[in-house]
């Protein structure tokens, strides 16, 4: 946890665990924003990080809130990585910069003075943060805008409502200097925006049949219904992980059950995928193309109902 911008905004006293607290930030004589003290995240809790959110070599990292750039660096040194780290304490940047070259890492990470907020994050697989409950808050619209796929893992704070995809406790020996305390771990998966109608057509049993989903999100969790010859059926078993979709449900086709089992990508051009058909009639796999219904005057990411408050 390091410095950041924060425009107008006032903090309260945050507990860190039972061991310290984070005083509120006081204004210096003259300063126009408050900067949040520098509390460097342990290496063991840094390399657990990685681990659940599973970087390797293809992933660009972005620490918010770097410090002395011990994640970026860790990222690059033990997992081929590539990282940037995003600090406003110019001290914090020089030594990061030290650090990189010791780890003989120079080549595959940079840091930059910068507001995290005025952070461009377009580009990041993974976005690793140490900050505050109020500033995840803050930044949880712009972690949403991400492609989706794009991982983030927080130490110590969560969302609030937007609930992880993975979550870790586990007791540090030294969390405060050569103090010992306890580190949480939140993991999310930023999901694809599934919400609103979907429609698609299968050939069955040499007929062509019309199929339109209804979905309703929350953050990475779905629910909704499919309409098919008339009829309507709740979905089972529905999940979302970044921009991969599954559900599955069963309908009378053709004059008898048949159980639908589909898993696909969400693309800007909809959803493609396979579905797996079993029935006393029917066995075996299609391919599944389905396009988004958009009403007139909507856009298509309009319909994502999980919005930050």
């Amino acid at each position: 946890m390091s410095g950041f911008n924060l425009p107008h905004r006032r903090w309260h006293r945050v507990m860190l665990g039972a061991a310290m607290a984070l005083l509120g930030v006081s204004m210096a004589a003259g300063a126009a924003e408050p900067t949040v003290p520098y509390v460097p995240t342990p290496q063991v809790v840094v390399e657990r990080m990685l681990e659940i959110a599973k970087v390797g070599p293809q992933d660009y990292l972005i620490d918010l809130g770097s410090g002395d750039g011990r994640i970026v660096v860790t990222a690059a040194k033990q997992r081929g990585a590539r990282g940037f780290g995003v600090d406003l304490n110019p001290v914090r940047i020089e030594e990061s910069i030290e650090n990189a070259a010791r780890a003989g890492v120079s080549d595959r990470v940079t840091f930059q003075q910068r507001n995290l907020f005025e952070t461009n994050l377009s580009d990041a697989t993974v976005i690793t943060m140490y900050l505050l409950p109020r500033v995840n808050l803050e930044l949880r619209p712009k972690l949403l805008e991400l492609k989706p796929g794009t991982r983030v893992v927080s130490h110590d704070f969560s969302m609030d409502d937007w609930k992880p995809d993975a979550s870790v406790d586990m007791d540090v020996k030294e969390k405060y200097g050569s103090e010992p305390g306890s580190s949480s771990i939140y993991f999310w998966v930023v999901p694809a925006r599934v919400a609103g109608s979907w429609q698609w057509q299968l050939t069955v049993g040499g007929k062509p049949l019309a199929y339109e989903l209804l979905l309703a999100q929350k953050y990475q969790m779905i629910s909704g219904t499919v309409r098919m010859g008339g009829r309507s059926v709740k979905l089972g078993e529905a999940r979302l992980r970044g921009d991969q979709i599954s559900f599955s449900f069963s309908v009378v086709a053709n004059g008898s059950p048949l159980r639908h089992e589909f898993s696909g990508r969400v693309m800007d051009s909809g959803i493609v995928g396979t579905v797996n058909l079993a029935g006393s009639r029917t066995q075996g796999q299609l391919e599944w193309n389905a396009a988004r219904r958009v009403k007139a005057g909507q856009s298509a990411g309009a319909t994502f109902v999980a919005r930050a408050r």
